[in-house]
């Protein structure tokens, strides 16, 4: 079972912790012998559905939405992102060289293909710029991927 991810970076605290701990609770929702996720591994829940994802026992499957992708977030994240790169078991590239938004939202349809269900961390509110998560969950609508969406109750960005 492959599940994708898709969500909104730069929580707030509060919200964060909340999510975490969704992700984890759903996580553990799948047979570990089973599960691929699969992220783009950017900073927020794309990194922590994938380290949830091998930390229950599962693989990860990473798409690389542009060759500049990495570049493109914030330097503390390099490390984590550079170490999920390491242990993913599949790689997948659009072969897109720019870090902009038609790159991302190239890269999450690849995500979306890839997979068998996503899981959007997403505050149900349209996309703030091209490419956001309302973008990936209505294309995963379109190609008919079931989609879980995880959100606090009363919770803002």
């Amino acid at each position: 079972m492959r599940v994708g991810i898709t969500g909104h970076r730069g929580l707030p605290p509060t919200v964060e912790a909340q999510v975490r701990a969704a992700l984890k609770e759903h996580v553990a929702q799948y047979d570990p012998r089973d599960l691929a996720g699969v992220s783009c591994i950017a900073d927020g829940p794309d990194t922590w559905w994938a380290q949830y994802v091998l930390d229950a026992g599962g693989r990860i499957e990473v798409v690389v939405p542009a060759s500049e992708y990495r570049q493109s977030l914030p330097d503390w994240h390099h490390d984590d992102y550079d170490t999920l790169l390491a242990r993913a078991s599949d790689v997948h590239s659009t072969g897109l060289t720019e870090s902009t938004s038609k790159a991302h939202q190239a890269g999450s349809e690849i995500l979306v293909n890839l997979s068998d269900h996503l899981v959007a961390v997403w505050d149900g509110l349209p996309a703030r710029g091209y490419g956001g998560t309302a973008d990936v969950v209505a294309y995963a609508a379109r190609v008919a991927v079931p989609v879980t969406i995880i959100w606090p109750e009363g919770a803002s960005r």
